[in-house]
């Protein structure tokens, strides 16, 4: 017997249509057609409009009858469509009133906020036709990817080691050396996947995928010209769909198809993938931004809005999204779920998370209900949830994000804290100890795990490595903003001289600094996250807000790779050290004492003299040893590991403690030695000459392990 909802009810404008399913939103295929469902609380009606492909006019508007709105959801199956050539948007009409916060226009062709594929900007920086009267067009995506066995890796948080990176600024520069039509897609990452196996890292970090504008506030800057772009994509348009414009195949409509094989090829060698999502604002703006989406669908739903009718502003770009209004929460939750089923996503980042936390007025919740909500949620149990735990309104969470015993944060004070202390700055030998443990005192008092702590010393927003130890001060002058943009406490040093020189004593006190900072970030209880092209020592040549540049200033040079490969051997080095010790990869914070009856602390501290740390003001010092057997709280055994950290301009003899008997003390790392004396592959570490001290370089640091 054929089933009675594959037949029409009624018929529009030669349409045959009949009431379709509230729930799921979206466009969805079912049996003869395709089920259009979308909500709004406050438009009176709502049309469908219809287009063939890149058709410039539609070919059917057809307003949704009374009958078919289910509460606040418009719902209809139209039949007979040929949904593989489709693109579809909606008209609303409505109260435009802005005081009282209504912007309903149905002049305004409005995008699916529920679109899983949109079409307009298929082929990155090509410019559109500003003339469409539809830029943003939803289409219909298909359900037909073949995953084999692959799933989300659920990789324990802290064994993670997180590369970020920029979808298209990874291969987009010609040194990347893979087919020209690969370059700055999903498909060239793909392409690259031995060389992230051969780095060690086994998470990467997407900066934004979801689908935005690049042209939003382009413009060409007045002296050189350069076409200045929204590079970065911090400005969502539609948070379904991934950026066409980064898949080689996106101007076939086949970007879900590449980027799902992408992750399928990554999960496949033990690489993670995680996606900075960007949920406290869209594309649309201030109130002079352009109408997409979700001002034109339900403003007053979607938005935070002054009492006057004006859009807060705690992302800095214009409008914050309304994240804890129950409609929108759940658009955010059927989001990561999407993603997470779907894709098979690993993790989410979210930028300016503490915007999540706040009420409809701005105001932050003691128990946001969207936190909360994703904590718990049984599709996103197993994905990891990690805050940038500030926003543009002044609200800064790190150390007190609502957590909810999930919420990892990405560790502003650990970024500040190395900087500062691998420079030579005074009065941090105790803040470092901290940070080092996986900052307990931000998060151990609440029961929160060392993984809590996502450090990093470098990431997208800020200077890269090369440029921490080559700059004193930013340099944004090519985005024509006369350098006013950017943060200013970079704490930085460039060594004596400001940006490239030729002096071969300050090049060597940059890679002793750079040395240095990964050392200790490799040696950091928490989960070490590292900046792509920093493993070679990737410049951007003083600017810290390169938001803007779709340039070689973005692009990452893989011909600096041969030039700084003692460097990059020292990363590669130093993340598989990490990844053979599981002492560095502790579930639980350190007790500072011996629990376990082995003779020594979990973790103890020392100076210059062994068993004696110098925790004064004036100190530059600070040496630890980590307990191998107290590694994993005693349930696996390790080497121990002894860490001295030399920040004073002079050479110092460090007198070591005893290894554990019948043991000797072995050289992994000095980042005082020269190459390739200045690390060891993990096993073949040489015997320390003296067991009872060593001299440790000015600026420089020496792991030793027992064996």
């Amino acid at each position: 017997m054929e089933r009675i909802d594959i037949h029409p009810t009624h018929e529009i404008n030669g349409r045959k249509l009949r009431c379709g399913q509230p729930f799921p939103f979206g466009a969805m295929l079912v049996p003869g057609g395709v089920n259009f469902a979308i909500y709004s609380s406050h438009a009176s009606s709502c049309t469908l409009v219809l287009f063939n492909k890149k058709e410039p006019q539609p070919f059917a508007e057809i307003p949704f009858p009374e009958a078919f709105r289910i509460g606040n959801v418009f719902c209809m199956t139209v039949f007979d469509l040929d949904y593989e050539n489709l693109e579809y948007g909606y008209r609303m009409d409505g109260p435009n009133n802005f005081q009282a916060g209504h912007w309903f226009d149905t002049s305004k062709i409005l995008l699916d906020p529920y679109a899983k594929i949109v079409s307009g900007r298929d082929v990155w920086g090509v410019q559109p036709d500003w003339n469409d009267i539809y830029q943003h067009r939803g289409r219909i995506s298909f359900d037909d990817f073949d995953w084999q066995d692959d799933r989300p890796l659920d990789i324990p948080l802290e064994d993670m080691i997180i590369y970020e990176m920029h979808a298209r600024g990874f291969t987009k520069d010609e040194s990347a050396r893979i087919k020209d039509s690969h370059r700055g897609t999903f498909a060239g990452i793909r392409d690259k996947i031995s060389y992230l196996q051969e780095l060690g890292v086994n998470t990467i970090e997407l900066m934004p995928i979801f689908e935005f504008d690049e042209f939003e506030n382009s413009r060409r800057h007045p002296e050189t010209g350069e076409l200045l772009l929204n590079y970065w994509g911090y400005s969502t348009v539609n948070f379904f769909a991934p950026k066409a414009g980064y898949a080689a195949t996106g101007k076939f409509g086949m970007q879900t198809d590449e980027l799902k094989t992408l992750v399928k090829e990554l999960h496949k060698v033990g690489i993670a993938v995680i996606l900075d999502v960007v949920f406290n604002h869209t594309a649309e703006g201030n109130e002079r931004g352009p109408t997409i989406s979700f001002r034109g669908i339900d403003n007053k739903t979607y938005y935070m809005l002054t009492p006057e009718g004006y859009y807060f502003n705690f992302s800095g770009t214009g409008n914050t999204l309304n994240c804890n209004n129950p409609i929108v929460r759940g658009m955010v939750l059927d989001c990561l779920r999407y993603w997470t089923a779907e894709f098979h996503i690993d993790g989410f980042r979210f930028d300016l998370a503490s915007i999540l936390g706040r009420d409809p007025w701005g105001f932050p919740l003691a128990n946001p209900p969207l936190l909360e909500t994703l904590a718990f949620d049984p599709i996103l149990a197993r994905s990891k949830l990690i805050a940038e735990a500030w926003d543009a309104g002044g609200l800064y969470q790190v150390g007190s994000f609502p957590n909810y015993g999930r919420w990892a944060e990405w560790n502003g004070k650990y970024r500040d804290s190395v900087r500062k202390f691998i420079k030579g700055d005074l009065g941090l030998v105790g803040e470092m100890a901290q940070r080092i443990q996986g900052s307990p005192d931000l998060y151990q008092a609440a029961g929160r795990p060392p993984s809590t702590s996502i450090n990093f010393i470098t990431a997208h927003d800020g200077f890269t490595l090369a440029d921490l130890v080559s700059y004193n001060g930013k340099h944004n002058e090519a985005n024509g903003e006369h350098n006013n943009d950017g943060a200013n406490d970079n704490y930085s040093w460039n060594c004596g001289i400001e940006g490239p020189t030729d002096n071969i004593y300050i090049q060597a006190l940059r890679h002793k600094l750079m040395r240095n900072a990964m050392a200790i970030l490799m040696v950091s209880q928490g989960v070490p996250m590292i900046l792509m092209g920093d493993e070679f020592g990737r410049t951007q040549y003083g600017n810290n807000n390169t938001y803007c540049h779709d340039s070689p200033l973005n692009w990452l040079n893989w011909n600096l790779l041969e030039k700084e490969k003692d460097w990059f051997r020292f990363v590669q080095y130093c993340i598989a050290f990490r990844h053979a010790h599981p002492v560095f990869r502790n579930a639980e914070h350190f007790q500072n004492c011996d629990y376990l009856g082995t003779g020594y602390p979990d973790i103890s501290w020392h100076g210059v003299q062994a068993w004696h740390a110098d925790w004064s003001a004036t100190s530059r010092v600070l040496a630890f040893m980590l307990c191998g057997q107290h590694a994993k709280g005693g349930k696996v055994k390790d080497n121990q590991i002894y860490v001295a950290m030399n920040m004073h301009h002079e050479s110092l003899w460090f007198n070591l403690p005893e290894p554990p008997l019948g043991q000797a003390w072995y050289v992994f790392a000095n980042t005082g030695a020269k190459p390739p004396e200045d690390i060891h592959w993990p096993g073949s570490e040489p015997r320390l000459d003296s067991q009872s001290g060593l001299l440790v370089g000015d600026r420089s640091l020496v792991i030793l392990l027992a064996k």
